[in-house]
């Protein structure tokens, strides 16, 4: 059954974290001194609006690509995120981040004139009009600073993508550090401008964030192809000498090992044992094994085949697709679903419905993955599956997958 999916804003997904809550409760409680309570709430409520509208923007530009985009508000954040159906050029990149704030600037801006805010010189305004002046104009213009991750770094980062397309990303990274440090060290020197220190350190702190996560990845991204390496290099030779004391051989391949060497009822009982672990999984799957080697191990395993951890029910799915067993693997991979309900089985379930020429089936379980996974990783399951080569044309899988 498919996993209730997030509420809609205009079609767009739209995810909002008690972090976004909790900011906004901060920028009320932070403004009350000066704009009283009942302005502090007014100019929590704006920021909150306009953040949404701002991210509006970002979505319909992306829509109008043919993107598949949603909104996701957290705590200090708001961003759109989006999946292109095709290469976007660099001024499509450009316009989708343009969009967001020129969106928040006019809509602000008019709110700010609705509310009889003069349009200079900007002095007496109430509580009200400098609140919407904030909210919109002033943070949209803000956004448009050429730093990340802020729209115009990201504007600025296709300019130099072009001249640079290497390297764009870790340029416009140190350029937002340095930029930012600057511009901190400039605000500190004058005190009628210490108060703007802070939004310099949003982007500052952020920048940071991405340069440690962006290394991390790559590192886990190293450990990840090593480890699948060495995965494959064990079902071509036999030799473990790949893996660490943190990253072992899959029970499926010491499973082969002991059938090998004449042991079934060993080979099982290692199977068995590893869905009824629910400790962190520290293995490979067994992509690297041939269909011979895996029937073999299926059919050790009888029937009713087990389930338990989500991520050893995926493997099990994932390789009765290999086999062939296109009605097994979906039954199996629908029941495992209602366990936990990971996108990537509902996926399994779509590919054995397509491959049985089910195409609606497989249309209503793909509805049901995209509610939940990134859809980035969803494309990209999606591409890497055979199945739904034939689906590619059909209306049920383009709906499916549309924003």
């Amino acid at each position: 059954m498919p996993t209730a999916a997030p509420p809609r804003l205009f079609g767009f997904p739209l995810h909002v974290g008690s972090g976004f809550w909790l900011f906004m409760g901060l920028i009320a409680f932070a403004n009350s001194s000066y704009l009283g309570l009942d302005g502090a709430v007014v100019f929590a409520a704006l920021i909150a609006g306009l953040t949404v509208v701002h991210e509006l923007g970002h979505a319909f530009a992306a829509r109008a690509t043919g993107a598949r985009a949603e909104i996701s508000l957290a705590f200090m954040v708001g961003y759109a995120s989006f999946t292109p159906t095709r290469k976007l050029s660099r001024w499509e990149h450009v316009g989708i981040s343009f969009a967001g704030p020129a969106t928040q600037i006019i809509v602000g801006g008019a709110v700010y004139l609705a509310l009889g805010g003069p349009v200079w010189p900007l002095e007496g305004l109430t509580n009200t009009q400098f609140s919407a002046l904030w909210a919109g104009p002033v943070i949209g213009l803000f956004n448009l600073l050429p730093i990340l991750p802020f729209d115009g770094g990201n504007i600025l980062e296709q300019a130099v993508g072009a001249l640079l397309p290497k390297h764009a990303r870790p340029v416009m990274l140190w350029f937002s550090v340095v930029l930012s440090v600057v511009g901190i060290v400039v605000l500190s020197s004058r005190p009628e401008l210490r108060g703007f220190v802070i939004f310099m350190m949003i982007p500052l702190l952020t920048v940071g964030q991405m340069l440690f996560s962006g290394r991390a990845a790559r590192n886990h991204a190293s450990s990840r192809e090593a480890f699948a390496r060495a995965e494959a290099l064990a079902w071509a030779t036999g030799d473990v000498s790949g893996f660490t004391s943190e990253h072992l051989p899959s029970p499926w391949f010491r499973a082969h090992q002991q059938l090998q060497q004449g042991h079934p009822d060993v080979a099982r009982q290692v199977l068995l044992a590893d869905f009824a672990d629910s400790s962190a999984v520290n293995w490979w799957p067994p992509d690297a094994a041939s269909v011979r080697d895996l029937e073999a191990l299926i059919n050790l395993l009888g029937s009713p085949l087990p389930h338990g951890r989500a991520f050893s029910d995926f493997v099990l799915s994932g390789i009765l697709l290999r086999l062939g067993r296109y009605e097994a693997a979906g039954a199996y991979a629908a029941t495992a679903y209602q366990a936990a309900r990971p996108a990537m089985l509902a996926v399994h379930v779509a590919r054995a419905a397509a491959a049985l020429g089910d195409n609606a089936m497989a249309a209503a379980w793909l509805r049901a993955a995209a509610n939940t996974a990134p859809a980035e990783a969803l494309q990209v399951a999606i591409a890497a599956a055979p199945e739904f080569q034939r689906m590619r044309n059909d209306p049920e899988f383009t709906q499916a997958l549309a924003p």
